[in-house]
This record gives structure tokens, sequence and C-alpha cells, in this order.
């Protein structure tokens, strides 16, 4: 088994791990049970990807990637549209953090998941970091348009809004 396989395995299981904790203490950190379940509902998102790549690797360390078909994991479906109007508003930067908080944790799977289809030699193992970059592009979407609006309105209640 190659070590640089194996680095970029326990290096994305870690990356998918953390952002199954962000979103988990995200939610209980919700104040509407619309924001609880949008929350839950990622985490959730990234515990199948943290199955899909101990499959992989559990593959690779049984030499056994011709039983490995990236192509049978699901493509992310549209984009559900979350309620985040409940998200918390009214603590503001509280709400702004952890859409901002998110939005980094997507941006660095996506970099990480791209580099490492670049990277691996395994064909299966390619098909299944992009599958992931398209997961984490539609998570990083989510968040971006929310915060925006977010922001938004954290800068007009500090009075940073330009007359």
């Amino acid at each position: 088994m190659s070590m640089q396989e194996v680095r970029i395995i326990r290096q994305a299981l870690l990356n998918e791990q953390e952002a199954i904790d962000f979103y988990q203490m995200a939610a209980q950190q919700a104040k509407s049970a619309e924001a609880r379940d949008a929350f839950n509902q990622l985490a959730a998102e990234e515990k199948k990807h943290v199955e899909w790549l101990l499959a992989l690797y559990r593959s690779i360390r049984d030499n056994n990637l011709d039983a490995f078909d990236a192509t049978a994991f699901e493509e992310p479906a549209a984009p559900v549209q979350y309620d985040w109007a409940a998200v918390g508003r009214e603590s503001g930067s509280l709400a702004v953090s952890v859409f901002g908080i998110g939005i980094n944790l997507e941006k660095a799977a996506i970099d990480f998941y791209t580099r490492a289809a670049l990277e691996t030699d395994l064909p299966a193992a390619k098909a299944l970091y992009e599958v992931l970059v398209r997961w984490e592009y539609q998570h990083l979407e989510q968040f971006q348009q929310e915060y925006d609006a977010l922001r938004e309105e954290w800068w007009d209640k500090q009075g940073f809004t330009p007359s």
C-alpha cells in the first residue's frame, strides 16, 4: 500500500471528522429546530463521506481495488434549501462566525480533495475525491449565500452600512 495514498486518506478522514464535530456543535447552538436539522443533515452527509473513505482505505489495505467502485457513491442531489432565517440572528456575530467557519471548512475540503485527485495514482481514489469535491462545493454555495446576508445584517447593526 502506497504511503502517499494512506497519508491522503488519513488526512481526509480527519478533515471529515472535524467537519462532523463542527456541524454537530453548530446544531447544538442553533436556536431553531430548522437550523438544528440543517446542521445535523450536514453532519450526516460528512459521515457518509467518512464511510466512503473507509471503504477506499479497506480496499487499498486489502489490495482489492477491483471491489471498490467510486461510481456507486451518490452524487450530491439538488441542494436542499434550508431555512436559515432562524439560525440565531439575534446573536449576530455568532451566526456570522458559524457560517464563516463553515465556509472555510468547505473551501479547505475542496482544495484538499482537488489536490488529492491530482496526487493519487489510483483511478478509483481519484473518482471518489472528485465526487467529494462536488459535495463540498454544494455545501460551500449554501453557506456562502447565507454568510453574505448575515454579514450585511451584522455590518448594518454595527453602523458600518454606507449612507
